[in-house]
């Protein structure tokens, strides 16, 4: 499998597949940096919002030693934001994206779990990264499990979408993605820690933030924004934002997410979201439709966990998702709170809950697991809408 400036090369016109066939796949051997893992890169095949056909890439991880009996079931892990350029699609990062992220994986292999990681559309792949676009990104985490299979007939039926801030908004999504996977195949549970919610609020929100930092997660959302018109097409920032603020966004996404964007120092949020009125409301509207996680039911049974100490996704909001998630029918939801935890340390604080409620739902049964350092590990049963 080969690249070009971080891009990965696509049949070009990409030939008629069912979801979920697999074009092309690396074995890269044993990854130390993952437990001894053999780990793949592949390209396979899916469909955008709009039903077309789509190349996607992502990662497959198989643990060392020999599978069970039954096979290793499959965690879809759904990750969270490493930026919409192609430089940032986890495949191609020895982390996938963070280190927080590695730790996770790391921590599923050894309890016994196969990986499959989608980069979702359009990051490492041609066109636009379809940012938060749920339908995209669900269908994606649902479709490498698929294609993993074909990769590797060790594979268990069970299998679970977990996923982090953006990616526990892909997980919720691949719940009523569940049904595309074939055969045998059978969405076990879903978990989604610190998903991203209340897309309608992006905009306004980060503009009236004052937070500069922020204002990366807003220029991805444009980006998402735009790859919804249809074709695909880019967004005209220029048009958009004027001439300066456009500078400013062009620089922020074709760097992939670090903790202090040096382009973003300094700068005035309102400045540079010079959105307002119908415009404004317009967009976020949109935005809300395509990607707020909890208007649809979610059938499977379902974990959601938070950070009390979250600044990007905030308690509150996820307190809301929990309780619409709830109202429409279901049944089948824990939600546990972290005190003290930001949003990246939810994901070590809650990997031994995470792991028990994947074992009660058809998982592997884990070791001895110890939560990362940081506080308590235990998380509070949160009974909000129900």
């Amino acid at each position: 499998m080969t690249r070009v400036n971080h891009t990965y090369q696509v049949p070009d016109p990409l030939p008629a597949a069912e979801p979920g066939t697999l074009i092309a796949a690396t074995d890269h051997g044993p990854d130390a940096g993952l437990e001894g893992a053999r780990r793949y890169t592949v390209l396979y095949h899916s469909t955008n919002a709009r039903g077309a056909n789509i190349a996607v890439s992502g990662t497959v991880l198989l643990p060392a030693g020999p599978p069970p009996r039954r096979g290793w079931p499959v965690v879809s892990w759904a990750h969270g934001t490493t930026g919409v350029a192609d430089a940032c699609a986890p495949s191609q990062s020895p982390n996938l994206g963070l280190d927080v992220f590695a730790q996770e994986l790391r921590a599923l292999l050894r309890a016994g779990y196969a990986v499959a990681a989608s980069d979702y559309p359009g990051l490492g792949t041609p066109g636009p990264h379809t940012y938060l676009v749920g339908a995209d990104e669900g269908n994606a985490v649902a479709d490498i499990v698929t294609a993993a299979h074909q990769l590797a007939p060790v594979l268990a039926p069970v299998w679970f979408a977990v996923g982090h801030s953006q990616g526990g908004q892909a997980a919720l999504f691949a719940a009523h993605a569940g049904r595309r996977t074939t055969g045998a195949q059978r969405l076990g549970a879903v978990a989604a820690l610190a998903p991203a919610s209340h897309l309608e609020a992006m905009l306004a929100g980060v503009k009236a933030s004052h937070v500069p930092s922020e204002l990366s997660f807003a220029f991805y959302s444009l980006v998402g924004l735009a790859a919804t018109e249809p074709g695909g097409r880019a967004v005209d920032l220029r048009s958009l934002l004027g001439p300066s603020a456009a500078a400013t966004a062009s620089r922020v996404i074709a760097d992939c997410v670090t903790d202090s964007d040096p382009a973003l120092k300094g700068v005035n949020t309102e400045e540079m979201l010079p959105l307002q009125g119908d415009q404004l409301r317009r967009m976020s509207t949109r935005m809300g439709a395509y990607g707020d996680p909890d208007r649809a039911a979610v059938t499977v049974p379902t974990l959601v966990a938070q950070g009390g100490a979250d600044e990007d996704v905030p308690p509150a909001w996820t307190d809301e998702v929990v309780a619409h998630l709830r109202r429409p029918g279901s049944p089948a939801l824990v939600y546990r709170t972290y005190p003290g935890a930001g949003h990246n340390q939810v994901l070590g604080r809650s990997v031994c809950d995470l792991l028990a409620f994947l074992q009660a739902h058809g998982g592997a049964r884990p070791g001895t697991c110890v939560p990362a350092a940081g506080g308590s590990g235990v998380g509070v049963d949160v009974g909000v809408g129900g």
